[in-house]
């Protein structure tokens, strides 16, 4: 799976920030709610235009970032 056909940066979409091709759908929010315990199927339902194909890219993508290092892991300020 090559997440680059499901995932873009736009300068004027999001921040520049990562989303579901031609969405608004940020990489982020997907993240959250995985992390947060939504079943891919609950994301399915309220993302109507986020595909199955489209969350096995955000795990792609995120895999990538971290082999690729990058990413930060400074300590948070208390």
């Amino acid at each position: 799976m090559d997440w680059r056909d499901h995932i873009e940066t736009k300068p004027g979409v999001m921040g520049g920030r990562p989303v579901i091709r031609d969405t608004r759908v940020t990489v982020e929010i997907l993240l959250e709610w995985l992390a947060a315990g939504w079943s891919e199927e609950e994301i399915l339902r309220n993302y109507p235009r986020v595909t199955a194909a489209d969350l096995r890219a955000v795990h792609a993508f995120a895999r990538d970032i971290i082999a690729d290092g990058l990413y930060s892991l400074e300590p948070r300020a208390a």
